[in-house]
């Protein structure tokens, strides 16, 4: 039963344009709706990255519910996106189908991704982070030092999060990820080059 002046979540329905979708084989999950952005059906939405290209590389983004329900529908939907832009340490943007604050607010918590093909193309000695994890790590001497698991931003630079299995506990080393340590990045054979020892 819905608690009372609440209406049940059954009741609540997406505008016809939002249509259901099955999320595309290289989704990746790129930002998260914050809330309803004044009145027009504009919402705020937390990109993952600092640099947020990828929402507005795409006029198609891909929501599902977070685990929590803050979102008043089930399963993905395709969002067509008119207008994103940057606003403040967000991003702001408008849809179709999404005319009001109403409407906005109900994909408040919503988990955005867009297709992994319709990032922009990064330049050289870029890297978009999605594709550096996982990737092996060795130093110069071939020396296996982990598998990126995570990066950091860390003011000016970011930091390589390594995880290794060494006996029973798995090791975990950081690696600043600059010019001065990392000598290549090949994402075809999945693997980074550094100038790193073991024991730093």
């Amino acid at each position: 039963m819905a608690a009372p002046g609440r209406p049940a979540a059954a009741a609540v329905k997406l505008p016809q344009e939002i249509e259901s979708a099955e999320l595309p084989a290289d989704a990746i999950e790129i930002g998260r709706i914050a809330d309803a952005w004044g009145i027009k059906g504009w919402f705020k939405v937390l990109p993952h990255s600092a640099d947020p290209q990828a929402l507005f590389s795409s006029k198609r983004w891909f929501l599902l519910p977070t685990e929590r329900g803050l979102a008043t529908f089930s399963g993905a939907v395709l969002l067509r996106v008119r207008e994103a832009k940057e606003h403040s340490d967000s991003v702001v943007a408008r849809a179709d189908g999404i005319e009001d604050r109403a409407a906005a607010e109900m994909l408040k918590g919503a988990r955005v991704f867009v297709p992994r093909s319709s990032f922009p193309t990064a330049s050289i000695d870029e890297y978009y982070w999605v594709d550096l994890l996982g990737l092996d790590v060795v130093n110069r001497e071939g020396l296996m030092l982990g598998r990126v698991k995570d990066l950091m931003a860390t003011g000016p630079n970011s930091v390589l999060v390594l995880e290794q299995e060494e006996g029973a506990e798995p090791v975990e080393r950081m690696i600043p990820f600059v010019a001065a340590y990392v000598d290549t990045v090949d994402l075809q054979a999945r693997r980074i080059t550094v100038d790193w020892q073991p024991d730093y």
